[in-house]
């Protein structure tokens, strides 16, 4: 008497199903693979716009608050008005307060952009070193200045400062470093107004 066989032989994948398989799975690697390396870029991208904005904003309030005491101490304004522009400004103020001279650690002070290093600049031939950089990866600095004459409260504004100058505008545009996938050449400005509190119209307030 015979046995009846009993095994079943299973069909596996064909080609083409194993093709269509690997190929399905291979763009589903690829969308993923595409949203991993976007949200990567994104974090990289907001994670530098941070630390650029926070040093940025560091070196705007230092520079703000040193030149506020323009002129402390002093008969005028501080500015030294033919050594200062558009992207320069020189200022001077007595804060020691002992006499009229200027020659102490931060009483004769010059910030600058150097389109060199793309960077704000310090200059102080009294301090140790003379030169530092305040911040970089800048695109550009400008300082705009407010006249006030006689006790009029509007002021006529200029890339030039003057004697009557009782206000200085401080616009910085910080250049975002380029992330692979991300939009280039991004910028964000950034603007700080500082009022000369030493100045002729602003002692004339009080």
């Amino acid at each position: 008497m015979k046995k009846e066989s009993n095994t079943k032989h299973d069909k596996g994948f064909s080609l083409i199903e194993l093709i269509i398989a690997m190929s399905i799975t291979l763009i589903l690697m690829g969308l993923a693979t595409t949203l991993f390396a976007g949200a990567l870029g994104t974090r990289t991208r907001e994670s530098r716009k941070t630390d650029a904005l926070t040093s940025a904003r560091a070196a705007l309030s230092a520079i703000s608050r040193e030149i506020s005491n323009s002129g402390y101490g002093l008969t005028t304004n501080g500015i030294v008005t033919a050594d200062s522009g558009a992207q320069k400004i020189h200022f001077r103020a007595n804060l020691e307060n002992e006499d009229y001279t200027t020659d102490g650690i931060g009483e004769d002070v010059t910030y600058f952009f150097d389109s060199a290093t793309q960077s704000i600049v310090r200059y102080d031939p009294n301090n140790t070193p003379t030169t530092s950089v305040v911040v970089n990866r800048i695109s550009n600095v400008t300082f705009s200045y407010f006249d006030y004459v006689g006790n009029s409260s509007t002021p006529t504004t200029s890339t030039t400062p003057t004697n009557n100058t009782g206000r200085v505008r401080i616009t910085v545009t910080v250049r975002l470093e380029e992330v692979v996938g991300q939009p280039r050449n991004q910028t964000v400005t950034f603007t700080s107004d500082v009022t000369l509190r030493n100045s002729t119209y602003m002692l004339n307030q009080y």
